[in-house]
């Protein structure tokens, strides 16, 4: 693999940690900027909108700027927005440094994804955009328990100069060994544009994203409080049970991917939400017991985050049947769909904590999943209709 997939893959994990790192620091932010958890949590939720906004927007701006051009350009604006999180003088201007941060992120893994396959050839396409996406799971194992722990010993401003710190760092090799003459796709026509906006298995599989996955985040962006104030574990802990919650963020990863090429996309995604659906209702049961509890977290990132690979890919099959022409469209879409739930899902999770108290959000995210699935199977059905309407 050449060198300057390694440099994407670097600016991956900075990207990865500076979205995610947030939920372990929740309690720490909320304490030194005397605000409440839930107006903590909107910093989760108002970057997840930023990424939801920012990708579509800025990819159809900037869909004619030179490839290399447009990611050093995302990755200065990634960098100047997390110095500004750890400079901001107070609560409004932090919220304003996530959102900026992430409308930078969305655009990011479509660019890097893009790049990475011009750079390899063809057969070597999806080894290339792993080794991309490998930042973001190692994101997930090291890098945010390792910010997390910076955060709670040094200050959580210290953590956003450490992103800061790795974003120059991938900003460097990108513009060192990152070719410039990269080719330049042609960018797909409004018509085809329009059919990924109205496909009603489309807008349905954006649906089933938006509620499987960001039910999830009822309970997750509220996890290090849930751990020390509900579970009595120290803030220490934390950032070993959230090393805990990656490990197996990873496994899931590669078992979904492998479920759905087995399996096909609407069955996998109905034994991962299910599955995820009951880890919900164990923690919520278990969340009292330390023991318990970190047991159930040790299974629970690997449902969570098993569903994002078939997601893809069922987004990829229908777009293919639909709209081949802007499959890259569909799936950058998709994206935004992740991040819509999560900034959902956040802002639900912070009106349960403030109503009925941290211990309801698993609970309430085992609801929101259960939905998806049901809306799962709907699509199932879809699917078989639009292959039975040849024959008729």
């Amino acid at each position: 693999m050449p060198l300057a997939l390694w440099a994407l893959t670097i600016s991956a994990f900075a990207v990865g940690t500076t979205e995610f790192v947030i939920v372990g620091l929740l309690p720490t932010i909320a304490a030194d900027l005397d605000v409440s958890l839930p107006s903590a949590g909107l910093l989760v939720s108002l970057y997840a909108l930023g990424v939801t906004i920012g990708a579509p927007v800025l990819t159809a701006l900037a869909g004619r700027m030179p490839r290399k051009t447009l990611l050093l350009s995302l990755l200065s604006l990634f960098i100047a927005g997390n110095a500004f999180a750890a400079f901001a003088p107070g609560y409004e201007s932090l919220i304003a440094a996530r959102f900026l941060t992430g409308l930078a992120h969305g655009v990011f893994f479509a660019i890097a994804s893009t790049i990475a396959t011009s750079l390899v050839a063809r057969e070597k396409e999806s080894s290339a955009i792993a080794l991309v996406f490998l930042g973001l799971t190692v994101a997930l194992v090291t890098g945010v328990p390792l910010g997390t722990w910076i955060g709670q010993s040094f200050g959580w401003q210290s953590t956003f100069l450490g992103v800061v710190a790795l974003g120059l760092i991938g900003l460097i090799a990108s513009a060192l060994l990152i070719p410039s003459n990269l080719p330049q796709g042609a960018a797909p026509g409004l018509r085809a544009q329009a059919r990924v906006l109205t496909s009603p298995r489309l807008l349905m599989v954006y649906l089933i994203t938006a509620i499987g996955y960001g039910g999830n985040f009822i309970a997750f962006t509220y996890l290090a409080p849930m751990l020390t104030q509900v579970t009595g574990l120290g803030a220490g802990a934390v950032s070993l049970v959230i090393l805990l919650y990656g490990a197996s963020v990873a496994v899931g990863n590669v078992v979904g991917g492998k479920l759905a090429d087995r399996m096909g996309a609407v069955p996998a995604l109905t034994l991962i939400f299910g599955g995820l659906t009951l880890v919900l209702l164990a923690l919520g049961l278990t969340i009292t017991s330390p023991i318990a509890a970190v047991a159930v977290i040790a299974v629970w990132g690997g449902f969570a985050f098993a569903n994002v690979p078939p997601l893809q890919v069922y987004t990829v099959q229908i777009a293919r049947e639909v709209a081949p022409e802007a499959v890259d469209v569909a799936s950058g879409l998709n994206i935004g769909a992740f991040n819509l739930g999560i900034a959902l899902g956040a802002w639900a999770g912070g009106i349960a904590v403030e109503t009925v108290g941290l211990a309801a959000t698993p609970f309430l995210g085992a609801g929101v999943v259960a939905v998806g699935v049901v809306l799962t199977r709907l699509s199932g059905r879809l699917d078989r209709q639009a292959a039975a309407l040849p024959a008729e």
